[in-house]
């Protein structure tokens, strides 16, 4: 279906104000203000086909685009010198906002990273020490080299966007690069930042030439109406400025965003760092990005920094007040921008939780939402049709149908990412709960059946970080890990949701980590760059939080306590010829701090269960195991 140019929404206006002019003017009079209007109003508009906007030769051209610098005054002061904090802002717009008055919507990108970062090696904690202890080497702030003589931010989605005619909008977090204030990683500041440049967008907030100049710049060319996209920290931005309920953000599309931070650092309790950074925690990232100016380094670090080193609790990984405050699920109330959220499945930096937890919430508060996953790892934007119209939709309010599609996009195990397979909902509707009981040695490799619970079987593993999960789960035989295997499955398996288990257990010590892998064997080494189908999920606790994430409660070695807790949700499809394991051990090397070897866990198998979410319920399990 084809719709015709869409013009802005100021070109009705200026032709009503000509219309009234026939009325209350002489013939002559009249027709002169229609001309006048006519020959005022912009030559060229959007031209949308298919639900989507196109390129218009007349924006098109790159050596006419207008670029301009400027500062935003926000309403909150983080460095303490006494005045508002400006962020800095960088535009570009097609010329027709210039010379023919033409306005138009934006694109908007903001991040702590634009102004340049420190090296990752330097922000890492030493994982090499025992629970419940400090670690045993400090670790120094290093320093990120500010910047100052940049005007131009990023290019990121301009070459994408201005041809469409749409203002491309890029700003620095606060502390970073050229804009004022302190990094609070998840702090209030990082919400309202872009809540300000949304409101200069709209005629709200004061925005300047320089960063300590009076000469003010105004938005004169953007329609108010404004998209925000991103990957990982750019990514959580948008939501983060979701949450504040700003007007005109009208759409977001955050990919693969950090949705909390203690989501992000810890797991139930346990302290664990995101896949590919271990030891790295929230303070390692507030150091990474502090590119700021800096005359307020002294200040954020006294302040913000040793504020962050004291609440976040490095020693016992529990939940506060620090942690809550950095929850955008718990914000999601206010929300009223229409969200397409992107993941991965297979994301083990910024896991899948953080996307599904926010659309949990956001489906209770009836928050407009679509999802897009793949099966790949960190990051993997939509398709661009698929964020074309999503923008297309909300920023130039087409009835395009978005509203209408189904909500959950996922992409199967060998598809291209750009054919995802469209679900009513994720999870998907079809999915029930399916319990499975282990049974027999799991030093071995025991069975996971889907009938009664084991008798009496206390299975003791002792941990050793030496070796990773993925030889646990190949070992036939390992002191190291309990596992348990289904029969071989005869037909394909869909999994889809939130796995959970549920462990009868102590230990010998009165701190230990406990991590549980879902795995498919035979175990395949993935090809280079490609997502590891061996892991179906994981998931870590730590058992001394086992009645509260708020408190710690010590194991007395031989007193047994019951720990559930959720693995990270999942879509996939488990092909015929494999076995589906459950594999319990203790310290996990990719993810878990490093004690040293010797702490026996003692698991009894007559108190632990783990709960599948299955499409097709139990008889599809059974179809699968059976060869029905």
């Amino acid at each position: 279906m084809h719709h015709k140019a869409h013009r802005p929404r100021n070109l009705g206006a200026t032709l009503l104000v000509a219309l009234l002019a026939l009325v209350v003017l002489p013939a002559q009079d009249a027709q002169a203000a229609l001309v006048q209007a006519t020959q005022a109003a912009p030559q060229v508009g959007h031209v949308i086909e298919d639900g989507q906007v196109q390129v218009v030769e007349a924006f098109a051209d790159s050596t006419t685009w207008i670029r301009e610098q400027l500062w935003v005054e926000t309403s909150f002061d983080s460095d303490g010198d006494g005045r508002p904090d400006r962020m800095h802002v960088t535009v570009v717009r097609p010329a027709q906002t210039e010379t023919e008055g033409f306005r138009v919507p934006v694109i908007y990108e903001t991040s702590p990273y634009f102004g340049g970062s420190a090296s990752v090696g330097d922000i890492l904690w030493d994982v090499e020490h025992d629970l419940g202890e400090a670690s045993p080497t400090p670790r120094e702030q290093p320093y990120v080299e500010h910047r100052p003589d940049r005007e131009r931010i990023s290019n990121s989605h301009v070459n994408n966007w201005v041809p469409r005619g749409f203002a491309v909008v890029h700003s620095e977090s606060p502390g970073t690069g050229l804009s004022e204030g302190c990094p609070t990683m998840g702090g209030a500041n990082e919400s309202l930042a872009p809540k300000a440049v949304i409101d200069w967008l709209n005629g709200r907030a004061r925005a300047f030439t320089s960063r300590d100049g009076n000469e003010e710049v105004t938005a004169h060319w953007s329609t108010g109406r404004v998209g925000m996209t991103g990957t990982s920290f750019n990514g959580t931005l948008p939501l983060a400025a979701a949450t504040t309920g700003v007007e005109g953000l009208e759409a977001i599309i955050p990919i693969a965003p950090n949705t909390s931070y203690w989501h992000y650092y810890r797991s139930h309790g346990l302290i664990r760092s995101p896949g590919g950074y271990l030891g790295e925690d929230i303070d390692g990232l507030y150091d990474y990005v502090f590119s700021g100016y800096p005359e307020v380094r002294d200040y954020c670090n006294s302040t913000v920094r040793v504020e962050m080193v004291e609440q976040m609790d490095r020693i016992t990984g529990n939940w506060n007040d620090f942690w809550a405050e950095r929850d955008y699920a718990l914000q999601i109330g206010n929300v009223r921008a229409a969200v397409l959220m992107a993941h991965a499945w297979n994301d083990w930096n910024v896991m899948p939780e953080h996307s599904v937890r926010v659309i949990e919430a956001m489906k209770e508060h009836g928050v407009p939402h679509q999802m897009y996953f793949h099966q790949g790892g960190h990051g993997g934007a939509p398709p661009p049709e698929m964020m074309n119209r999503w923008f297309t939709r909300y920023l130039l309010d087409v009835e395009n149908g978005v509203e209408d599609e189904p909500l959950a996009w996922i992409v199967r195990e060998d598809d291209p990412r750009d054919e995802p397979t469209p679900y009513p909902d994720y999870p998907h509707p079809d999915a029930e709960p399916v319990t499975l009981f282990p049974h027999g040695d799991g030093i071995y490799q025991a069975s996971l059946l889907h009938h009664g619970p084991s008798e009496s079987s206390p299975q003791t593993l002792r941990d050793n970080v030496e070796f990773s999960g993925a030889e646990l789960a190949q070992a036939e035989k390992s002191r190291n890990r309990l596992l348990f295997l289904t029969e071989e499955l005869s037909h394909d398996l869909h999994i889809s949701g939130t796995a959970e288990i549920t462990l009868e257990m102590t230990a010998s010590r009165p701190l230990a980590n406990l991590s549980v892998w879902l795995v498919a064997l035979p175990w395949t080494d993935p090809e280079a760059r490609q997502p590891n189908f061996s892991v179906i999920t994981r998931g870590w606790a730590d058992p001394t939080n086992h009645r509260s994430l708020i408190e710690t409660d010590p194991i007395v070695p031989g007193e047994y306590r019951t720990v559930s807790f959720t693995l990270q949700p999942t879509d996939q499809v488990i092909p015929a010829g494999r076995q589906i394991g459950l594999m319990v051990f203790s310290s996990d090397r990719e993810f878990t701090l490093w004690p040293p070897p010797g702490t026996e866990l003692t698991v009894e198998l007559a108190g632990t269960t783990l709960t599948l979410p299955v499409v097709g319920g139990s008889a599809a399990l059974e179809g699968a195991l059976s060869g029905h």
